[in-house]
């Protein structure tokens, strides 16, 4: 994608700018109910929307938004998928997390995939619009309820918990790059494991690499005494597949 419209990727209609909003979000009617308010803003312009990730990544690409809003419980892969499948693809759009969830892990995945803000979806809409103009501006932004409960935390790669527990590189990863993680420990094939996880070959060797690159592990045994030390898999059953 173009690097050189996408910083607030702003198109000047008369004196106003002109935000493009792409959504991505799988209840059609929050979708709607959002796109409809957003619009009623002075510059604000819903130019694309996906209920699923693989539609938003073809969509974003095609229509080249200023800012990318994301739900992360979307159906297919979850929204830090998505984030991080985008700047896997130099993708510099700014991204604002739009979610119901408030566990820090959840936050600081999406952090470390690349996304620019997040707003809890009971935060006050005002949040939302100030959110957008933070990271179309190259800021960072939470809401309000996230930077007094967990900014701190978040912001030091922790969740505001002492102990080497909190600060262990398995939190890096997502769910499905943890489940893969686990099957490549247990021996399983990249084959067998989109079978096991009911995903495509090529989505499994994906996260495989993701989960690798994020972790700085570089083989298979690498991958097995990470999992063996963390305790996703135990030492009997490891590479026994």
């Amino acid at each position: 994608m173009g690097g050189t419209n996408l910083m607030c990727a702003e198109t000047m209609v008369g004196d106003q700018c002109r935000m493009r909003i792409m959504l991505v979000e799988d209840h059609l009617i929050l979708r709607e109910g959002l796109k409809a308010l957003l619009e009623t803003e002075p510059g604000f312009r819903v130019i694309g929307e996906a209920g699923t990730a693989s539609d938003a990544l073809a969509s974003i690409e095609a229509l080249e938004p200023s800012v990318v809003i994301i739900d992360i419980g979307l159906p297919d892969l979850s929204g830090i998928d998505l984030i991080a499948a985008l700047r896997e693809r130099k993708s510099t759009t700014p991204i604002l997390v739009l979610t119901m969830l408030q566990c820090r892990d959840h936050l600081r995945n999406a952090m470390h995939a690349g996304a620019n803000g997040f707003v809890l979806k009971d935060s006050p809409y005002a949040e939302l619009i100030e959110g957008l103009y933070a990271i179309c501006a190259g800021k960072k932004y939470f809401c309000e309820t996230l930077s007094r409960e967990v900014l701190s935390g978040l912001a030091s790669g922790v969740s505001g918990a002492s102990g080497d527990e909190e600060r262990t590189p398995v939190h890096l990863i997502t769910r499905r790059e943890r489940e893969v993680l686990t099957l490549i420990a247990l021996g399983q094939s990249n084959k067998r494991a989109a079978r096991d996880l009911r995903l495509c070959v090529k989505t499994v060797e994906k996260h495989r690499s993701n989960l690798m690159r994020k972790l700085n592990l570089h083989n298979t045994a690498a991958v097995t005494m990470f999992a063996l030390r963390h305790g996703l898999v135990k030492r009997e059953d490891a590479r026994a597949g």
